[in-house]
């Protein structure tokens, strides 16, 4: 993830591990990753626990059924500078990338790029926050990206964690927080400071997630773990179908980046491994500039989304049933979106609003 303002880079999560490519994905086939048959079993364990549980009314109250979230950049790495209010009405969710870790173990907080943003004050921020939640829109606070250094691996770290969040969600009046952790997460202490935070914001927090491919190859996971952890609390899952080489479908057939077998293929393993359709949303980069590699075009995601949830427009790989309660989309990141004229926005927006 790009989140220096001073120097310019193509891809937003440019790793700092070597690619993962058929090699790596039957690695992950050796070490266990899931058949359809343990992923449907997953599913059904996962959902009587979840039948046990008291379900968040957050998600369903606060964000649309079918939603688009995109990355606003506080930072100027090229792509178009935006202020908030620039932000196309085709965005629901709006995570502002990103928090800064403090020195405190866990600790957050967040400095306004006001020299790299053309001057943007801290009072208009606020302001364009306002006024995009009268729009019923959400805007959140993401914590992590490519040089996100914030580790919560402790009880002190997970309490240091929803504390400093909830008060910035106080300060700035954010709806919640997007996890985007490529330094890794610890599913125990995650879980902990996210449920901490959700008990302190209430029920009106969106909590949103953006890991990697191979961090959710199976339910063995920390991010898979993590994401399951706090079910009933989360809204969506977007994860990052780019940067990432060829991965395993819940098939267990490799699949390449750049297609729509590939977004089809692995958003089953989260559909088939636990989560809710409504918690499943793709994630892609909104241009050519916007990832070093993966990038497909709006109309492949579109026909990932027609596929998932309709059975139509599918590749090579076809679910074994649909999915019509599937989330949406997200892009990295809105300011790549309006350097390409919205181009991504206005076409995977209304596309994603009008699923059934």
């Amino acid at each position: 993830m790009e989140d220096s303002p001073t120097i310019r880079r193509t891809g937003r999560h440019t790793r700092r591990r070597p690619r993962r490519g058929l090699i790596a994905a039957a690695a992950v086939v050796a070490a266990g990753a899931l058949s359809v048959a343990g992923l449907v079993g997953s599913a059904q364990a996962n959902d009587a626990d979840a039948d046990a549980a008291t379900t968040s009314s957050v998600s369903a109250a606060s964000v649309p059924a079918h939603a688009v979230t995109g990355y606003w950049q506080n930072f100027n790495n090229g792509a178009a500078v935006q202020k908030l209010s620039d932000v196309p009405a085709d965005y629901d969710i709006i995570a502002v990338s990103f928090a800064d870790a403090t020195s405190t173990p866990g600790g957050v907080t967040f400095n306004l790029d006001s020299a790299g943003l053309n001057g943007y004050t801290v009072d208009e921020f606020k302001a364009d926050i306002k006024a995009k939640q009268a729009d019923g829109k959400n805007v959140i606070i993401s914590v992590g990206g490519e040089k996100g250094s914030v580790s919560v691996n402790s009880d002190e770290s997970a309490a240091n964690f929803a504390d400093s969040l909830y008060s910035l969600i106080q300060e700035y009046g954010f709806n919640g927080v997007d996890i985007d952790l490529e330094n890794g997460v610890n599913s125990t202490y995650m879980t902990k400071a996210l449920r901490s935070l959700s008990e302190k914001a209430g029920s009106g927090l969106v909590i949103t997630m953006a890991p990697q491919t191979i961090d959710m190859q199976s339910t063995g996971t920390e991010y898979f773990k993590t994401a399951l952890g706090i079910k009933d609390i989360l809204t969506v899952v977007n994860m990052q179908y780019y940067n990432s080489g060829s991965m395993l479908g819940c098939d267990g057939n490799v699949y390449s980046q750049g297609s729509v077998d590939f977004l089809t293929a692995l958003a089953c393993i989260q559909l088939e491994g636990g989560l809710d359709p409504s918690q499943v949303g793709i994630g892609v980069p909104a241009s050519t500039s916007g990832a070093g590699s993966g990038y497909v075009s709006p109309s492949v995601v579109n026909a990932a989304l027609d596929c998932l949830t309709a059975g139509t427009d599918c590749g090579t790989f076809k679910p074994a049933k649909t999915y019509p309660g599937v989330r949406g989309a997200m892009t990295w990141s809105t300011n790549w979106d309006a350097s390409s004229g919205n181009a991504w926005s206005s076409a995977v927006g209304p596309h994603v609003h009008g699923l059934p």
